[in-house]
Formats: C-alpha cells, structure tokens, sequence
C-alpha cells in the first residue's frame, strides 16, 4: 500500500500523539508499504527528510514551542498542507490518507477525500473529542460536534486507541465507524536484564499542564522527607507554578525541561527511576505510561479515563488529587522493595503482551488492507 499520514504532530515535535504516529508509520514501511508523512514545519527542521524509511514533508508553519501548538498554529498548518498537498498529488498517488486527529488534520483528509478520491482513517488522540481535556479547548468543544460527525463519517473508519476514548466519542459526537486499536511502542532491552541498578528515583514525564497532576505529586512529598528523588522531564504553560511549589520541598524535586524523545537524559531516566507518577484527570492511552511500564517502573497513576485500562492489573490507581494517599503509597514503596520489584516486573510483561508496536502496525495494516478490500478506492 502507499500510505499518506499527516498530523500536525511529528517527532520531535508534540506528544505521545506525534511518538505513535513516528512508530506506526515506521513500522508499516517494515511491513512493505510506502509511508509518506506531511507534518508541520518548526525553526531548523528540514523541509524533508528520509526518517526510517519514512519520507518527511514539513510544510511551512508558525510553531513557536516544541512541546505544544496553538488552535491558531493548527489552522495555518492545515491551511499549509492543503496548498503543498494540492500540488503534490499531482504526481504522488496514495491508496489511503491515515490521519491522526479527527480536528485539525481530519478537516484536510475530509477535503482530500472530496477533491481526489482519497480515502482516509482516522486515529483520535483525545484533544479533538468533545469533554475530553476542557482546560485547552473547552470553547472550541461547545460547538464542534457538527464539524467533527462531518469529518469522522467521511471516513473509512475512526480508530481509538482506548475504550474510554471510544465510549467518549460515542456520547458526545455520535454514532460513528468506530474501531479500538491499542497505542504501541518500540521495545527496548529489559534494563534489569542489562544489569542498569534502579535508583530511588519517582518520575514524571510530559507536558506541564494543570489536568496532568504535577501539582499532587509536588504537594505529597514537600512536607515529606522520603528517601528518593522526584524528577519532572518536561515543560509547558504551568511549568512556573509548578516551579514555585516545589520551593522548599524536603523530598528534593529536579525540573529537567523538556527532553527529546530519543535523548540520553530522557531514556537514562526512564531505565533508573524506580516508581512512576501520572495522576491525570484526563488521558487516552498514555504514551508515557507505556513507556514507564515497558522501562520496569512501579506505576502510580490515576483511576479515572484511560489510565486504568493501560496499566491493568500492573499499577496502583489513586484519585487525582489523592495528595495524602500518593504520600502514603510512595513511602510505603520506598520501604518495600520486594513489592516495588513485583509490580515493575508485572508492568514490564503487561507491555511486551498488549503494546508491542510491530503487532499493533500489523494490525494497522490488516485495517487498511480490509477497508480497501472492502470497496475504498484511492487515486492510481
């Protein structure tokens, strides 16, 4: 198959969203398909690039931050993409657009689709699905149910990478050609199988955002004098505040900034941190928890979205905002280390038996292959 994805979001820029989007493309041209991949332009980046196997195109932008973009930045890319992809389909030929996000980039497939024939299947990621994460695009979710039932039944299918997403979408957009395929990543070396020591480390990772629940984790250990080190990789808008709660905190707190996926300082703390933290109010199926789990981190995560079905029977869950109990279950961790192990070591199995990303490409794949079969019909 020759495959065009698009997203906005495209390592190195963006999320977990850009990450699954970078794995499944490389993935399916390991499978023997042609991916090519138009994304959004930033400072530096090539105009394209050959990434994997994967033809980059980056279309000119107005991305000013790395880790996050801006309704307005979302609409001059689509704007962006439509004009390059209007000339280069002229003598490109794709038999699918996989497009991940059902807004923005689902308004380009919808228009692609209508003007060339194209079809197209779309992978949510949360932020385009109405009640979803309201702190960003409360305003924009008030009156985007129309837009999004538009473009999600133009398509083939609409994949979501949880049941709680699904379950989401249902309510709120309508009945749709819904379809419930996992978020998967690259497997790395077992890091105890490589003899990396574990440190007492408790880490967090992502963008800094109020709903992701930073703010618990600095308020369960700053009157506590635990026997590790809290360490925080990213950045974003709450950064700051953030910044001044942790003064002055007994339980010593790091903030790394934000890291590049593939950087030694990221990958050396992930393999050393021996409990992870994501109390989230809101989540699909997080990258960053796959990513804990696959490392063999003990997981504290929270009971509510899509966090519990992504740990399983492998993490604790708490309340979001459960800031006694976090500090109970961090103490008790850190003076248990037969319990610490057990869940590591669960963690890591649940990951290599559900997330591995070259079974969830292949069953990309064999999604893209039964809906052409079944009377899609790009342009050739």
């Amino acid at each position: 198959m020759r495959i065009l994805l698009i997203n906005y979001e495209y390592p190195p820029l963006g999320g977990g969203a850009g990450t699954v989007s970078h794995h499944i493309a490389r993935d399916l041209v390991a499978q023997g398909h042609r991916v090519d991949t138009v994304t959004m332009g930033y400072r530096g980046l090539p105009a394209v690039q050959e990434e994997d196997g994967v033809t980059v195109y980056r279309v000119p932008g107005l991305r000013r931050h790395k880790e996050y973009s801006s309704p307005h930045e979302m609409i001059f890319y689509v704007l962006s993409a439509a004009r390059f992809l209007d000339r280069h389909l002229r003598d490109h030929h794709y038999d699918l657009c996989h497009c991940h996000f059902i807004v923005p980039t689902g308004v380009l497939a919808w228009w692609l689709k209508r003007r060339y024939g194209l079809p197209y299947v779309i992978t949510a990621h949360g932020s385009d699905v109405p009640g979803y994460n309201g702190d960003r695009f409360g305003w924009f979710h008030r009156f985007s149910p129309p837009l999004l039932r538009t473009v999600a039944r133009g398509s083939e299918a609409l994949v979501s990478p949880s049941l709680h997403l699904l379950r989401m979408m249902r309510e709120n957009i309508g009945e749709l050609p819904l379809r419930h395929l996992p978020n998967g990543i690259r497997l790395q070396p077992d890091p105890v199988e490589q003899g990396i020591p574990k440190k007492p480390i408790v880490l967090a990772t992502g963008r800094l955002l109020p709903r992701k629940g930073y703010q618990t984790l600095i308020r369960a250990v700053h009157d506590r004098s635990l026997p590790c080190e809290v360490h925080i990789a990213g950045d974003g808008p709450f950064r700051r505040p953030l910044e001044e709660l942790a003064r002055g905190s007994r339980t010593p707190i790091v903030f790394h900034g934000w890291l590049e996926k593939e950087s030694e300082t990221l990958r050396r703390l992930y393999e050393e941190a021996s409990i992870y933290v994501l109390l989230s109010r809101s989540e699909n199926a997080s990258i960053a928890l796959l990513e804990a789990m696959m490392y063999r981190a003990a997981i504290i995560t929270s009971n509510v979205t899509g966090c519990p079905e992504t740990v399983g029977d492998a993490g604790l869950l708490l309340e979001c905002d459960d800031v006694e109990g976090l500090g109970r279950a961090l103490e008790e961790l850190c003076d248990d280390r037969r319990r610490l192990e057990e869940m590591a070591r669960r963690a890591r199995r649940r990951v290599e038996e559900h997330y591995d990303i070259v079974q969830v490409a292949r069953r990309y794949g064999a999604l893209f292959e039964e809906l052409l079969d079944g009377g899609g019909s790009g342009r050739s």
